[in-house]
């Protein structure tokens, strides 16, 4: 198997491998897993106390693939780093003030308090070795006794280096302090930490003292973590405004350790004057391309350059790299007003760099100390830091948003440079509008801000009223937008302990003169109506439009999702809580001025934002609407296209034109019209089944560099879930991790005053685990791992925000990047462009010949077609008894029944643990299980099974059409075995024909009810049960595989030989025989 489905039967479970923070039931069985490779592992070659034997051991035994929940945040700092300084400058810039002054403002911002208190050790030489040689050690330890003639005929020696007899004791206290904030970070001990250390350390080489430094703090840290925590990947960042030269000599032969120094560079003339500085300098050998230098070439370089310059660069190439520890070097010599750096990036900037690092390795984050010479600004950058890995919001950034003509030179420059080594940065074909002005209305009107610094805690409100359940449909008993989507997600934030940690906000409902502010009074006034009207006239005007079923209760319903919605952002604005998330429905972003549209009666989103708008004492408050639900928002883009205070962001699926609501007016084309040109973006994928790796792309950028420019003073996200793995209608693969991220993202913006409004998604459990993500994040925490090893982006969403970035880079210069052609056409073959395989179900035989690519594009563009017809046909207003699902619809999991009845709908047990949900006694042996191995055909995507699209394998791992063969190892568990039923008294016979259409070919019988059903290139029958059963396993006559609806993966475990057995003997006439 692929080492992301590697280990025992229970990481067969997605969220439970990737989230042990959301599955509290799992870490109990990682630490007696740990707990067992102690005695293994356990090294004694040192002379330590019992104490340092068991931290050491526990760092070895580290399983790194998943973290415990952790919490705090450490703070290292001794009255040791004040007692050096230069003996011949009394003034020099380096010198005690520098951390005495921090730990002042840590506590005049009462940080001080917050943090855990991390003691101090001092390295030992088999840790300072892991850098440095013995000769220079020898020599830094002899300091200590020297005179002071000595000491300086020494520091002469040195580059911009002065030693004190103090110095050594101070420089190794230094480096154990940011090991001890490693060893706690790596155990969970502590979530991340700040180490308030002098003498700096990113210059330090090898066997020679440079700026300042003496030992690399932070290079010794990486070494450690590689060599006593069982890390295999670690990430530097260096933001001092130096170059970390040490740093880059230490690892640029080391492919482990990626290094990213943005510094001043002004082409080789800002020390530490070196030609190595450049960005040229990548790496060399292994390493070629994990060494990143972003050289700034002027001064006065601001917070929107360096956001800039994570967003587009240093975050892709991380999430690619996927490290599982990050370093920063953090030296605050580049903040405003300080005498050697010369830029301006404020105490707010730092805030955010640092809370954008806190998305990757689950939040494993260290900080240490490097310069900084202006002591407030120092002082206050570093308070800003501690504030973020608190977990205090963002603060709003100031203008100027949009990054200087010289920033984006060198970002491209860079990215050119690297552009070979990483699949990440390949996206990117380059902007030709580098020296046009832009060309949209510039609106640099902000919203009034205090100075004061964010809270550090963070308060996120939750918004769920269970009548909004009494919204159904009374003709259509399995419509997908059915009231118990509310009630799931609710209860699955109980299960997790999401609720209690919430504040709850009451919902109402939306006055009509509320409503007014988005809708036509006839509009209104008809939906009102529908209160006392009598079923058949409910049923009729239903028809009349687009989607639509309405009941006596919709009006309210709807009234109470607004209404919820805006006491939400109320509360938002008013600093009651920080953040929000709304659990409504009927969903919104469909309704247009004037007509309910696709689920939608009233646009809940637009409503909350003119909502907020004046509410806002300075408006035109500047909101950012962001669309990721897998339909365009065809009502929220009409009602804002020409506004130049709304952004409107939409992620959705396109498939040029064919995709609900099927309008070109969803097309990238579309920017908005008069003053709100430029506002409008529409990211319309066309073709393939887009995940996280896309959705990621696309926020990298596009949506953060758009956003960031923008500079909202509110973010409302229209969260459908229905580009979440397994939904029925969206059939796109984005998982609850994935979700998470994008929410991390969105946080650094607006004060980190965001708003997210449930709109579609009909997959009930992606909803409800995807939307539990969410608000996790919301609540602080580091969003989970992804997918390993990372899918590459897709090669038609390369296209897509190639395109959008054409169009919309007249209007946001941040869009900016240039990657000369001469640059692209160096590239062989980019791996976005290539086939993309499932790395979870699928291993790959690179040895067997590939069909032509002419012949592979024809395929892929026939299926194509084939699923965007059907999609476009779907027509979920009509009852489903009416026609069979479109073959062409992907169905992932089994989508829940809804009751057809007129009172109202509960969700009882919300509680209770449900079926998917690992426990201790579900977790089975598989040894003596025979391994069975099933061939599947991959094409343009390769998830396999009865519920994926015409483009994939056969539901039993056959397919018309002549392609590549793979072998796919079935999971050996899965959380859904307690499904399966024993076997009826009638036992399996395979002739049997489909219970619904009389066929005999392809037919499966379900492990629950064991009816049968013809399968997915039949008529579909046997997905159309599953949906409404939820009954998620189903077995083969064809091939006697199963197949689970939820976990999207074949299954071969003891519960089912039984059901195989019986089949066995139906087919062949004789039981399985044993293994040999």
């Amino acid at each position: 198997m692929q080492s992301g489905s590697s280990g025992p039967p229970g990481s067969g479970l997605k969220s439970v491998r990737r989230s042990p923070r959301l599955s509290p039931q799992c870490s109990g069985k990682e630490e007696k897993r740990g707990s067992d490779l102690q005695e293994v592992k356990r090294r004694g070659k040192m002379e330590k106390s019992k104490e340092e034997e068991e931290m050491s051991d526990r760092l070895k035994t580290l399983d790194l693939s998943s973290r415990t929940a952790a919490s705090g945040t450490g703070l290292v700092y001794s009255e040791v780093f004040t007692r050096f300084w230069n003996p011949w400058i009394s003034s020099f810039a380096e010198n005690p003030d520098r951390v005495t002054s921090i730990m002042e403002e840590l506590k005049k911002q009462d940080l001080l308090s917050c943090c855990v208190r991390v003691e101090p050790r001092e390295a030992t030489e088999e840790e300072l070795l892991l850098v440095h040689t013995k000769p220079y050690v020898d020599l830094m330890r002899s300091t200590q006794t020297m005179t002071d003639s000595e000491l300086r005929t020494l520091s002469e020696t040195y580059d911009s280096v002065f030693i004190h007899t103090e110095t050594f004791h101070a420089a190794v206290l230094a480096v154990g302090s940011v090991l001890q904030l490693v060893d706690q970070v790596m155990t969970s001990d502590l979530r991340n930490g700040f180490a308030v250390v002098r003498p700096p350390g990113h210059h330090a080489q090898a066997g020679e003292a440079n700026g300042y430094s003496m030992f690399n703090n932070v290079a010794i840290a990486a070494r450690y973590a590689r060599t006593r925590c069982s890390v295999s990947r670690v990430l530097i960042v260096d933001w001092d405004v130096h170059h970390g030269q040490g740093i880059q000599y230490l690892f640029q032969e080391d492919p482990s350790v990626l290094y990213f120094s943005i510094h001043r560079y002004e082409r080789g003339e800002y020390w530490p004057h070196l030609s190595e500085s450049s960005s040229q300098f990548v790496g060399s050998g292994q390493a070629e391309g994990t060494n990143i230098n972003l050289p700034w070439n002027k001064t006065e370089m601001t917070d929107s350059d360096y956001i800039t310059a994570f967003q587009q660069l240093l975050l892709p190439v991380a999430y690619e790299f996927q490290p599982q520890l990050v370093l920063v070097s953090a030296g605050f010599d580049s903040a405003v007003g300080d005498p050697k750096g010369g830029m301006c990036v404020s105490p707010q900037c730092f805030h955010v760099l640092t809370q954008m690092l806190m998305c990757l390795a689950e939040g494993r984050l260290v900080l240490a100390l490097e310069g900084g010479y202006n002591l407030q600004s120092t002082a206050e950058g570093a308070a800003a830091c501690v504030r973020a890995l608190l977990g205090g919001v963002c603060p709003h950034l100031t203008p100027p948003t949009a990054p200087c003509d010289s920033a984006l030179q060198s970002i491209s420059e860079t990215m050119s440079a690297l552009y070979p080594y990483w699949a990440s940065l390949q996206i990117l074909e380059g902007s030709s509008l580098a020296e046009q002005e832009v060309k949209r209305t510039t609106n640099d009107k902000s919203t009034k801000q205090t100075n004061l610094p964010p809270p550090v805690t963070t308060t996120t409100g939750l918004v769920y009223d269970e009548k909004m359940m009494e919204h159904l449909n009374m003709w259509d008993r399995h419509h997908p937008e059915q009231p118990q989507r509310i009630c799931k997600i609710f209860s699955k934030h109980q299960q997790l302990g999401l609720v209690e940690r919430c504040q709850r906000i009451p919902a109402r409902l939306a006055t009509e003169e509320e409503l007014a502010r988005c809708h036509s009074v006839e509009h209104i006034e008809l939906m009102k109506t529908t209160a006392v009207m009598k079923p058949r006239e409910l049923h009729r005007l239903g028809a009349g439009f687009n989607s639509i079923y309405i009941n006596n209760q919709s009006f309210q319903c709807a009234q109470l999702a607004a209404g919820g919605c805006l006491n939400a952002v109320e509360r938002i604005l008013t600093g009651q809580v920080s953040n929000g998330v709304a659990i409504v429905r009927p969903p919104g972003h469909h309704a247009e001025t004037d007509s309910p549209c696709g689920f939608c009666l009233f646009n809940t989103a637009a409503l909350t934002a003119r909502h907020a708008q004046k509410l806002s004492q300075d408006p035109p408050l500047r909101v950012l609407i962001l669309d990721w639900d897998v339909h365009h928002g065809n009502g929220t883009q009409h009602m804002f296209e020409d506004d130049d205070s709304v952004l409107y962001i939409s992620l959705h699926r396109y498939d040029n034109g064919t995709f609900f609501p099927s309008s070109e007016d969803a097309a990238s084309s579309r920017v908005g019209v008069s003053q709100g040109m430029g506002y409008n973006v529409n990211i319309a994928w066309n073709g393939g089944r887009m995940g996280d790796s896309d959705y990621l792309a696309a926020f990298h950028h596009v949506v953060m560099p758009i956003a960031t420019e923008f500079n909202p003073g509110l973010v409302l996200v229209s969260a459908g879930f229905d580009a979440a793995r397994g939904d029925p209608l969206g059939g796109y693969n984005v998982t609850p991790e994935g979700y998470a991220h994008l929410t991390h993202l969105l946080m650094s913006l607006a004060g980190g005053r965001v708003l997210l409004i449930l709109e579609g998604g009909y997959n009930l459990c992606s909803i409800s685990e995807s939307m539990a993500m969410c608000t996790s994040v919301l609540l602080g925490d580091p969003p989970p791992s992804l997918t390993t090893p990372r899918i590459p982006v897709h090669r038609s969403a390369v296209a897509t925000i190639n395109e959008v970035i054409q169009h919309h880079a007249p209007y946001w210069r941040s869009l900016r990047i240039c990657i000369p052609e001469s640059v692209r056409a160096m590239l062989p073959s980019p791996k976005h462009r290539g086939k993309r395989h499932s790395k979870e179900k699928a291993k790959e035989l690179d040895k067997l010949p590939l069909p032509p690519t002419g012949q592979e594009d024809t395929s892929a563009e026939q299926s194509l077609e084939q699923l965007t017809r059907g999609l476009a046909g779907l027509d979920i207003a009509q009852s489903s008894a009416n026609h069979s699902p479109p073959t062409s619809t992907p169905v992932c999991g089994a989508r829940p029944k809804v009751h057809l009845i007129t009172e109202q709908v509960t969700c009882k047990d919300e509680v209770k643990a449900e079926s998917g949900e690992l426990t201790a006694g579900q977790n089975q042996s598989v040894e003596s299980v025979p391994h069975q191995a099933v061939a599947v055909v991959t094409s343009e995507s390769d998830a396999v099974g009865p519920g994926v699209g015409p483009e994939t394998a056969g539901a039993c791992g056959w397919s018309k059409s002549q392609a590549t063969l793979y072998v796919v190892d079935p999971l050996p568990w899965c959380p859904h075995l307690d499904a399966v039923k024993p076997l009826p008294a009638s036992g399996i016979d395979v002739l049997r024909f489909c219970q619904d259409c009389g066929s005999n070919s392809e037919n499966w019988t379900c492990l629950t009810c064991y009816q049968v059903y013809c399968g997915r290139y039949v008529n579909e029958h046997m997905v159309t049960h599953g949906i409404v059963s939820e009954h998620p396993l189903v077995l083969s006559f064809s091939d006697l595989s199963v197949w689970c609806y939820l976990c999207e993966a074949y299954v071969h475990n003891q519960v089912l030989f039984e059901a195989k057995n019986a089949a066995h003997c139906s087919k062949f006439g004789e039981e399985i025989p044993p293994r040999t």
